[in-house]
Parts: C-alpha cells; structure tokens; sequence
C-alpha cells in the first residue's frame, strides 16, 4: 500500500466553487454531497468561437460497494457507508456534474441493479465491461444522447498480457474469485481483503501469475452532435493498484497505448477522418513515475530490455497538467492522499480544453479525516474537463 503524510495546502480560497446538495435521506440532514463547479482555464475560456461548441467529461473511481467495509475504512462514518446513502449520494453527485461524458471506473458494480437504468432515467445511454474472472465490478462509459451518439465499442482486457502455455492449461486458475498471486485486486483496501483470506496466492516470479490482475478499460469512438461532424474516441480504464509492481503498472499502459493506436486507425478508416482522443481512468500513479511518463510522452523509460509499442505510441497530454498543474490529490484517506486519476487528450487543434472541474484543497472541511464522508461518497474525487471544438 503507498503510504504519504496528508499533504498540507493553502485553504480553499473561493467557497463559491461548490455546491452542497441535500441527499434527502431519512438517516440524517447532514448527509450533503458536495458538488464542485467547472472553472474557465482562462478569462476569456467562457467565450466560444462562433463555429465552436463544447462538451464536458467527468472521471470518477466511484468505490465499489463490494469493497466498502467498516473495518477498512475506520476513519469513515459508518452511516455514510450503507448502500442506501452511498447509493443517493453518487447519483445525486453524478446528475449535478451534469457531464456529457461520465467514465465511472472499475471499482463500478451495481451497474445492472442501479447504475444504467438510473442515469437512463436522466438521459444517458452507457457502455459497460465487467472485469474478468469472478470480479464484480468493473468501468462503464455514460453518455448524453443528445450529445453524442456511438459508433463502435472495444474491450480492453489486461489479461492478454498473460504470457500462453504451450500446453494451453492455466496454472492460474481462480481460488474463491480472486485470481492466485498477491495483489490480485486494485484497490488499495484490498491489501487488507488478502489480508483477511490469506492462503498462498501462488508465485508473484511466475508471468502467468504476476500479469494476471484482471484489471479492464473500454474505448468507444463517438459522432458529436455539433455543427460538424466531429469524431472523438473516449477511453476508461483502471490499472493495477501495487506501487510496487511498477512493471505490471507499465505493462499495462503500453498495452492500453497499443490498442488506442490501433483502434484509432480503425474508427478512422470507418468515419473518414481523424478522431480526437481523451483517456480517463484510475491510474494508480502519481505525477513522475514511469507509468505517469509513459502516458504523457508516448515513450518507455524502462530501458531497451523493456518489451515495447515503439509503433503504436499515442502522444497524450493531462489536462490539469497542462492548464493548471496536477490536482493535489484525487484519493484521500488517512494511509494515503495523492493524485492517481487523470483525464489525458490528444492535443489537435481542433480540441482543447476551456475549463476544469474544481478540486478541493487539503485543508477544505469536506476532505477533513479522509474518505468517504458524508460529503464525498467514494475515497476519490471526480475530476473533470470541459473541451471545446474549434470548427
């Protein structure tokens, strides 16, 4: 598990920023998700050009009811922690962002039960890959209709990178739903679940072990409904949560990266032109290490030894960092607070982005002791941008 001291920031200068919303549960009043308003990049970002229209995009790591258990989150108000509360409180956080794009990460389940048929209630179509194994969660695209409409949908399965026997056995056959080897689920809670099992994972040396972490993205390239017929690919994903498994971590976005490239060369050839890019996720990286420079340059700094994409590489760009720097953090709970979610786009210039979603500062009172609370009811923020594209 990464471990950080809470880091220590200016307070919240601007109490304009935010919005609380009542959840109107019956357990208590105090029960307030806070919602967060997108703030022009710069002063002149709220003035589109006449041919110009935007659309928004939010990515959010929800938590997924499966690992929401008192005994890992201590520090969190058993109240907030129920289903029943969590529940409302993400839908009333969801709608409010109003985004046109929603990419909700693996740690999404309930997408069935709950998920799909309440955003549909409020205009969304979605897309949804359940990971593999036994998993029960897994990332989901949520899309406006009257923003845009779908084209063509792939899965993105890290399992692939599970290196064949010749004899076509699996020697990493599932024990209980979890896949043999240590680490075998994302979030950072989930030392403590392996914990609880224990048994022997099998052996973290052996490829077939060690690049079996059934984490999954999707990628979906839609038609914008503007005054052009404009393309745009939208990616969501999760990578693999062990700081000290950097080679899986890595592993995992050059593949993300190869099956980008290819899947932009195919809605290419389908739609006639070239497609704007924007990939969202939970990294489970912070700003410098090698997964971060990866995603952001398009090249690998493992060395040559390192299996590469040198062909397929995508350059990408992270909106906050380009704009106005990394957030401080997007997870916040007492054992670790730091940036692991990121929205990248391919910088054409026929996109940009115009504004950011506000996030809060360490000192903010809705982060205060950690998360989830009654104010945020996942242990991440959702981060998000507004683009604008220039016809």
């Amino acid at each position: 598990m990464l471990k950080s001291v809470f880091l220590q920031q200016p307070p919240c200068l601007a109490s304009s920023c935010f919005s609380r919303i009542t959840c109107g549960s019956k357990m208590s009043t105090t029960v307030e998700p806070l919602i967060r308003n997108f703030v022009p990049i710069e002063r002149n970002a709220s003035i589109s050009h006449s041919d110009g229209y935007k659309f928004s995009l939010v990515s959010y790591n929800i938590l997924a009811q499966a690992y929401v258990k008192s005994a890992l989150f201590p520090h969190s108000p058993s109240a907030c922690l129920k289903w029943k509360v969590r529940s409302q409180a993400i839908l009333t956080v969801l709608k409010n962002l109003g985004a046109d794009f929603l990419c909700l990460q693996q740690e999404l389940d309930e997408y069935e039960s709950f998920y799909k048929k309440n955003l549909e209630s409020v205009g969304y179509s979605s897309i949804y890959i359940q990971r593999s194994g036994q998993k029960r969660d897994g990332c989901g695209i949520f899309y406006k209709q009257n923003c845009a409409d779908l084209i063509i949908q792939e899965k993105i399965d890290y399992n692939d990178l599970v290196p064949p026997l010749k004899d076509g056995t699996d020697k990493c056959e599932e024990k209980d739903g979890r896949v043999s080897g240590k680490g075998s689920d994302e979030s950072k809670t989930d030392t403590d679940l392996e914990n609880t099992k224990g048994g022997d994972r099998g052996d973290p040396n052996d490829p077939r072990v060690r690049m079996k972490r059934d984490c999954v993205g999707v990628m979906a390239a839609f038609k914008i409904n503007g005054p052009s017929d404009h393309h745009l690919i939208v990616a969501n994903t999760h990578i693999f949560w062990d700081p000290t498994w950097a080679d899986v971590k890595l592993a995992q976005a050059k593949y993300l990266l190869s099956r980008l490239a290819q899947f932009k060369t195919t809605v290419t050839e389908i739609v006639g032109c070239v497609p704007s890019i924007i990939v969202a996720g939970d990294f489970n990286s912070v700003p410098g290490d090698q997964v971060y420079k990866y995603l952001v340059s398009g090249t690998s700094l493992g060395g040559p030894q390192e299996e590469s994409y040198e062909d397929l590489r995508i350059p990408l760009s992270s909106v906050y960092a380009c704009t106005r720097g990394e957030p401080h953090f997007t997870n916040c709970t007492p054992g670790f607070t730091g940036t692991l979610d990121y929205i990248l786009f391919s910088p054409e210039k026929d996109i940009k982005p115009v504004s950011l979603l506000e996030l809060p500062e360490s000192e903010s009172f809705d982060v205060s002791g950690g998360l989830p609370n009654y104010q945020h009811p996942s242990d991440h923020l959702p981060i998000g941008a507004e683009f604008e594209v220039i016809c």
